[in-house]
């Protein structure tokens, strides 16, 4: 069936990471070709008039930016919270992260009132598994998770880096999430710089956290030149 926009309720679009990359490719695909694939909702118990976009959200905002006025849908007849499951098991894209996959736990745990158990029956995962991912969302401060969100940082970076960091201090985390975001780190610049709190005493964390363009100049020196800047950056980060 065809959908107005205003008939949409996208308030599971905060489950997915944003890939602003993939998502260009879609909109230039969308343009060139339209919609092939339609959305899934289903109906809203709170309005019937209104339908819970289950699957499609970039296809939705790719066809809004697009200046479409409606989208090809199809609807599921089932709940809410079945289809939000079953549309995770239908899934062929890009695997989720830990996160994501921990955001739609927590959802089905909140929301749902899904017990542990009950969770890990549905994932076909054991509890540990499940306590584990729903620990991360506990853990990373929502400011991190929303950048991940919005595509500013990678959900493997925060996972790999970001999240041990909290674990010991959430201001550093938060801090050294902050200096990823500014100085766009890649996996290799994320990881030096992580590495280098991880091992520094509690003044070089703090240098690193207040100067972590200084650190970072260092590691994108040359061979060559890069023995007497990194031991320049340890004088100034008292090393």
């Amino acid at each position: 069936m065809q959908l107005e926009f205003h008939q949409l309720d996208r308030r599971w679009e905060h489950l997915r990471v944003r890939e602003p990359h993939r998502q260009r490719r879609l909109l230039a695909s969308l343009a060139d070709s339209g919609q092939q694939t339609p959305i899934v909702v289903v109906v809203s118990q709170d309005n019937r008039e209104r339908y819970l976009v289950i699957d499609g959200h970039k296809r939705v905002a790719a066809l809004e930016q697009l200046g479409r006025d409606t989208v090809e849908a199809t609807v599921w007849a089932m709940s809410e919270a079945e289809a939000l499951l079953l549309s995770r098991s239908l899934r062929s894209g890009p695997q989720e992260s830990a996160l994501e996959e921990g955001w739609l736990l927590a959802e089905m745990e909140q929301r749902f009132g899904y017990s542990l158990d009950d969770l890990a029956r549905r994932f076909d995962r054991s509890t540990s598994w499940v306590s584990r991912r729903l620990a991360l969302v506990e853990l990373l401060p929502e400011a991190i998770q929303q950048q991940v969100r919005e595509g500013m940082l990678g959900a493997q970076l925060a996972m790999k880096y970001l999240v041990p960091v909290a674990r010991v201090k959430v201001e550093d985390c938060e801090r050294m999430s902050a200096a990823f975001v500014k100085h766009r780190c890649d996996t290799r610049q994320a990881g030096q710089l992580y590495a280098a709190w991880r091992d520094g005493t509690r003044a070089v964390r703090e240098r690193i956290l207040t100067e972590p363009e200084l650190f970072l100049k260092t590691q994108r020196q040359p061979p060559a030149a890069k023995p007497a800047a990194v031991e320049q950056v340890e004088r100034d980060l008292d090393m």
